[in-house]
């Protein structure tokens, strides 16, 4: 019997990214899988596209860890809202490590076919986790004119 969607969707976060099984990820994510980010223009294509991008992450956060808050699922999509969370030890996007920790939530909306997952779509705050990396800084509340 093929295994849930939410189960697989469960399996990518806690298996793959948590305990960096990564040899998992051609079972979950279709040869066809395209990976959309709202933060990134295009998207990238398939199982290797998709460790690639991991590597990325893993490189500047080595103890970044998934944490699924939520899943919500209907026919072929399962919706998983999560935070990560880490320490910036590497580069990424090119900035140098800040040795700072970080927490992001986000949400990624899976489809599925034959029971991988064939695209994914990610939507989270880019410019959050710059702030709290120091890169940009935090917005502070304007003065009103009671204040002044």
């Amino acid at each position: 019997m093929p295994m849930d969607s939410k189960a697989i969707v469960r399996r990518l976060y806690e298996d793959v990214w948590n305990k960096r099984k990564l040899e998992l990820v051609s079972d979950i994510i279709s040869p066809s899988h395209a990976l959309h980010d709202n933060n990134f223009p295009g998207s990238t294509v398939g199982p290797e596209a998709y460790r690639a991008q991991m590597a990325m992450y893993l490189a500047a956060f080595p103890d970044l860890r998934f944490t699924v808050e939520d899943t919500v699922a209907e026919k072929d999509k399962v919706a998983a809202f999560w935070t990560i969370s880490g320490t910036h030890k590497g580069e990424i996007w090119g900035v140098r490590p800040t040795n700072k920790k970080m927490s992001l939530e986000g949400i990624t909306i899976h489809h599925f076919a034959n029971g991988k997952i064939i695209d994914s779509y990610i939507s989270s705050d880019a410019l959050g986790l710059m702030r709290q990396l120091g890169i940009v800084p935090a917005l502070t509340q304007p003065k009103g004119a009671a204040a002044r």
